[in-house]
């Protein structure tokens, strides 16, 4: 029963995790205002010569559930199951965006191509191929990122609890997410649009790169530490499912891992 319960767990983390990582990748490509959202006028933070306001991707609302499931898993079965879910989960990505580029070049059917709107007509195969054909290096951006942000998560995430022990999970989780969604921010946009665009006129420079970046992190900071009651509410939840022995045990083990 208990290794019934252990894999179960084990399953439904890693599954939850998964999907929460594919999709945060595909409704990425939605640029969406924080501020309009919720009424604010823009930011405008001024960050040497660039004007900046929350301009996000619609990935950054799936991915603080993602973190939060890097920390759970971190927590009861240890850094090897971050790990692999990690792996998986970036060739599952990998194979999703490969599936795409095929159906993006199939030829769609003539009923289909056109669609008569109350504005005007609307030409479904480029809009489909606009919403979904990612560029390549923003592919690769985000993937070496979201590579780079799990391993430095848990490293982080373990090298916290060797100091503060079994106690003060808000504590190892939210600084193993802040420092790796540090890095997570500057990477994804230094290979998209650094070194993607290399002697290229959209080249961005340096600069602009690390100004968006911070203002990325700042949401990411933030988000961060609002996660924190649902960290334990669902550290709550698994330890009623597992029973108190046997949670205990599973964290032990899993930190000597």
């Amino acid at each position: 029963m208990k290794e019934s319960k252990r894999t179960i767990l084990f399953l439904v983390l890693g599954s939850f995790f998964i999907a929460n990582a594919i999709i945060a990748e595909f409704i990425g490509v939605k640029i969406f205002s924080l501020e309009s959202t919720f009424g604010f006028n823009p930011a405008n933070i001024s960050i040497g010569t660039y004007h900046l306001s929350f301009n996000l991707t619609a990935g950054v609302i799936l991915w603080p559930l993602v973190f939060v499931m890097t920390d759970i898993i971190n927590e009861y079965f240890g850094q090897k199951a971050v790990k692999l879910y990690s792996y998986i989960a970036a060739a599952l990505i990998s194979y999703s965006f490969l599936a795409v580029y095929f159906a993006m070049n199939v030829k769609g059917a003539d009923f289909w191509n056109t669609k008569t709107l109350s504005n005007g007509t609307l030409d479904m195969n480029l809009a489909y191929n606009n919403i979904f054909g990612q560029g390549l290096w923003i592919i690769i951006g985000s993937l070496a990122a979201f590579l780079i942000g799990q391993i430095l998560d848990v490293k982080v995430f373990h090298a916290v609890r060797n100091i503060t022990g079994e106690k003060h999970l808000w504590l190892r989780a939210t600084v193993s997410t802040l420092v790796s969604q540090l890095v997570d921010s500057f990477v994804v946009l230094f290979i998209a649009f650094y070194i993607g665009k290399l002697n290229t006129p959209d080249q961005w420079p340096i600069s602009q790169v690390l100004a968006i970046a911070l203002v990325n992190y700042i949401y990411k900071f933030i988000v961060a530490w609002l996660m924190v009651p649902l960290l334990y509410f669902i550290h709550q939840i698994i330890d009623k499912y597992l029973g108190k022995q046997l949670a205990y045990q599973m964290i032990n083990e899993a930190a000597l891992s």
